[in-house]
């Protein structure tokens, strides 16, 4: 694993992790993939609307789905 902050970059493992998050480090897989995000983490505004449209497009949709499968909404659109 890698706890990666800025510029920085360390190689961790599972007992040093928890450490690392603490001082505002994000964790990510030997893949690449991110394992967990740092608590003191922020996002951008612009990050965050994105986000938060794509999440109530979303909501909408899963109740028009639920809704569909009810049998209260046609097939048609």
């Amino acid at each position: 694993m890698k706890a990666i902050k800025e510029n920085k970059t360390y190689t961790v493992d599972e007992t040093s992790k928890d450490i690392y998050l603490a001082q505002g480090f994000d964790i990510y897989g030997d893949n690449g993939e991110l394992i967990e995000r740092s608590p003191s983490s922020v996002i951008s505004r612009r990050e965050y609307d994105a986000l938060l449209d794509k999440y109530n497009k979303l909501v909408s949709e899963n109740k028009k789905l639920k809704d569909k499968v009810k049998g209260n909404v046609s097939e048609s659109r």
